[in-house]
Parts: structure tokens; sequence; C-alpha cells
């Protein structure tokens, strides 16, 4: 399952990306805002990668003003490796190496023709694995150890 979220700043390229995923008939779950009045991205991010978190495979994309915001809070949530990506390269090796399960981007930032083909690269690069498995071993790692 997808999860998408945003706060005031991201609202309208999450429409951007809702339409764009309903005519690829890809599923998902919004998880607000669903509005452009202001609301704290903090709030949007827990919500929205609580329900990632809960379920094996699941993906989520965030958005806010510039996408820092909110992957700062994303990455607060134990099992999540959220991404600020605002070109391709970054989008697709943030899948292939990290094993990125959220991707972040800014509404004022990224305009929708491009988060467009971040979220497909997204969508659709497969974590590689071998060495990079370790390393996201070890972010677990060092995740558990603050519990």
């Amino acid at each position: 399952m997808l999860y998408l979220g945003a706060d005031h700043g991201g609202f309208e390229l999450k429409e951007s990306i809702k339409k764009y995923l309903d005519e690829k008939g890809i599923e998902y779950e919004d998880c607000g805002t669903y509005s452009a009045d202001s609301v704290d991205y903090a709030l949007i991010a827990k919500k929205t990668c609580d329900k990632i978190v809960a379920g094996e495979g699941n993906k989520g994309i965030l958005c806010c003003g510039t996408g820092i915001g909110i992957s700062m809070a994303a990455n607060k949530v134990n099992g999540i490796r959220a991404a600020c990506c605002s070109d391709y390269f970054s989008a697709k090796y943030t899948r292939l190496h990290n094993d990125a399960n959220v991707l972040c981007m800014g509404g004022r930032v990224v305009g929708a023709g491009l988060a467009l083909e971040l979220v497909e690269v997204f969508l659709n690069t497969e974590f590689e694995g071998g060495r990079h498995r370790r390393r996201i071993d070890q972010l677990k790692d060092i995740e558990n150890a603050q519990k």
C-alpha cells in the first residue's frame, strides 16, 4: 500500500500526485492534509509513517514546502527511511542503495511534472540488496539502540 501525506506547503503537489496515481490505477491512502489550511508537518508525517511501518512493503510519499521538514519528522519514526529528493538520480538511488520507503518532496521546490517522474522511478525501482543490505541492517541497529 502507498500512503500519502502533506502539510499546507505540499498540499497542491500531493493532489497532483493523487491524480497521477488514479490515472495509473495505483492504490493509495491519503493521510492528509485535505486543504491548503495551515497544519504542522510533523503530525502529518507521524500519522502517515505509522501506517507505513504497520505493514510489510508499504511505501509513502510526503510533501511539505521544501520536503526537508517533513523528511526530518518522518525519519524520527522507527522503520522509516525517508529521502528528500528533487532530482531523478537521487530518487532512483535512494531505492536502489538505501531501500528508502518514503519519498519526500517540496511543493515550493519541485514542480508537478518533475515530481511525477520522481514518483514513478521511486515506485518502480527495487532495492538492490547485496552490500547495501548490510548498511540498511546497520541503520536498523542504530534505531533499535535508541529504543
